[in-house]
């Protein structure tokens, strides 16, 4: 079956000019990270790798990347990871600005979050029992954290810490075998997250707000030292956190039982797939601030009465649909877990070393920055008469660099499928929305 694009031609026109530059643009990249690389040899090494994370492989390592890039063993690639001069920080700095550059500025969150990789035997750096969220239970594992840069352009992975369990930091022995550096200590989660936040602002990033789950939320120095550099958070707690209250302290949980039915107002997280994701949300100012507002956010679904908890702070006043719209990009740092190991191979390392973790997420997260920077490039540049088609999707992009990179790709074939998607996708989002509309109140 061939679909043909001739109902659409002034839109496959278009999309076909954009898909040939991506190319381009991953060269782009790769040159803007180049200070970063100490000789052209890695240049090349990690434009390879690069291509290689975004290729549609079954797996992805140093022998599989390397079969693909037409190497004749993976050692290039085992050099560039482990022992190649490599100026990380550097490639960081460029990564902060590649994201700020390319998402925008306007209305900027950090979002914090971990993810883990179930791991078997115990000499791969960080792994140890622990609790991943990944699993929902305790496993063998290795946990990191991640800082996203989210805008209502788009978002990306910037920043990433390996969170070593203290075990590890007790036994020398182990440290040395793994490479972890010297000058490295055991840190909390709260303590690696204000770790990223800072580099972030140190490079430039323009985010002024700050969210993430209970692990953070509930961490008061975390929250002490975000409102000392006047960032303002909506960061979840648990129902027994307890607040200040010119009576008497109180739990979360207790206030939510207190408040009367007008305190509740239908508000929107941001769009999801199936449309606007409405809750119901009641806000309570909370314990005084010498510079600035503290307030207590309490979410409730509109079906199943679920409560979630959220403490708040900003430099100045700001609306409720302000904090519900922070609290709301929290989901942006799961779809770029989920878009980043799909996409770009973010869990699919197979090192057991600190510098080669390091390096396979960092180029990792560079390859995901990529497609969405190209994603919301697009989604800038849609056209009226591409209105009846969802935007491009970071999974739709991947698929049609890849598709269009073949030797001799059939191109009115690969954008008439792609085409035929992204119209078709557009009447099942119509539908969903007019069936959320319906059952409104």
């Amino acid at each position: 079956m061939v679909v043909k694009t001739t109902k659409n031609p002034a839109v496959a026109a278009e999309l076909s000019v954009a898909a040939r530059r991506w190319p381009h643009r991953l060269n782009d990249l790769i040159q803007t990270i180049s200070p970063g690389l100490a000789r052209p040899e890695p240049r090349r090494t990690v434009g390879d790798l690069l291509r290689g994370l975004l290729a549609p492989l079954a797996r992805k390592n140093c022998w599989t990347l390397a079969e693909h890039a037409g190497h004749t063993s993976p050692y290039r690639f085992q050099h560039l990871l482990a022992r190649a001069r490599v100026d990380e920080e550097d490639l960081i700095a460029d990564l902060h600005t590649y994201a700020r550059t390319h998402l925008g500025e306007q209305d900027a969150v950090l979002v914090v979050d971990e993810t883990g990789d179930l791991k078997k035997g115990t000499t791969t750096i960080g792994v140890q029992r622990q609790y991943t969220g990944t699993a929902g239970r305790i496993e063998n594992a290795q946990v990191a954290l991640y800082l996203a840069y989210a805008t209502g352009a788009g978002h990306a992975l910037i920043d990433h810490r390996l969170y070593l369990p203290q075990a590890w930091t007790q036994e020398p022995q182990r440290l040395q075998a793994a490479g972890v550096p010297d000058h490295v200590d055991f840190a909390t989660k709260p303590e690696l997250a204000q770790q990223m936040i800072t580099a972030a602002q140190a490079n430039g990033t323009p985010a002024t707000w700050v969210t993430a789950d209970e692990v953070y939320g509930q961490n008061p120095p975390l929250r002490q030292a975000l409102e000392q550099q006047r960032i303002g958070y909506v960061v979840a707690v648990p129902r027994t956190e307890r607040i200040l209250l010119p009576r008497r302290p109180t739990s979360v949980g207790e206030l939510a039982v207190l408040l009367p039915r007008q305190s509740w107002q239908k508000r929107s997280a941001g769009s999801g797939a199936k449309g606007q994701r409405f809750y119901e949300w009641a806000l309570i100012e909370a314990e005084p601030c010498p510079e600035g507002h503290r307030w207590v956010l309490i979410r409730r679904n509109r079906t199943s009465g679920e409560l979630a908890f959220y403490r708040c702070y900003a430099p100045q006043a700001v609306p409720l649909q302000r904090l519900v719209a922070v609290a709301g990009r929290r989901w942006a740092v799961e779809e770029g877990f989920q878009q980043g190991k799909g996409l770009a191979g973010l869990d699919e390392h197979q090192v057991r070393t600190w510098c080669s973790w390091h390096r396979w997420s960092l180029f990792s997260m560079l390859a995901y920055a990529f497609v969405a920077a190209m994603a919301a490039a697009q989604g800038r540049k849609q056209s009226p008469s591409s209105s009846a088609l969802v935007a491009l999707t970071c999974n739709e992009i991947v698929h049609l660099l890849n598709a269009l990179s073949a030797q001799e790709p059939d191109t009115e074939h690969v954008l008439g499928w792609s085409l035929f998607r992204r119209s078709h996708q557009a009447v099942a989002r119509q539908c969903h929305y007019r069936r959320q509309a319906a059952r409104e109140p």
